[in-house]
């Protein structure tokens, strides 16, 4: 099936692998184009921005998302449960990911702390 229009971003896997990146996409161009509030509760959108985020987010999911998700035609019930299969990911994606830039960090600070003094030694000779 020919796209309509070219995605944006790369789509929701099914896996869940970019789920993270994906949400974050997702607000940045809706934001974009002053759609961000439909995917919010309590929104007083027109029928036209309704259709036409929830044709937005269909267009950037998985195949596989689309055949599960095919019945729902809100865009707002159809982000909360994407919203509710996949955030956990953010429970257990996240935490790791804050531990291993700080393993790093604290990797190369030590790593200057071994350098620094060779180079101090060196330039004062």
């Amino acid at each position: 099936m020919a796209n309509i229009e070219n995605q944006k971003f790369i789509a929701l896997d099914i896996s869940r692998k970019n789920y993270l990146f994906w949400v974050l996409d997702v607000k940045l161009h809706l934001s974009a184009k002053k759609l961000r509030h439909i995917i919010e509760e309590d929104n007083a959108a027109s029928n036209e921005e309704r259709v036409t985020t929830l044709i937005f987010l269909r267009h950037h999911i998985d195949d596989g998302l689309k055949y599960e998700y095919l019945t729902i035609k809100n865009q707002l019930e159809l982000w909360q449960n994407l919203n509710d299969r996949f955030k956990h990911l953010k429970l257990v994606v996240l935490p790791k990911a804050l531990n291993d830039c700080h393993s790093y960090h604290f990797r190369i600070l030590k790593q200057f702390r071994n350098i620094i003094p060779r180079w101090s030694k060196l330039y004062h000779n």
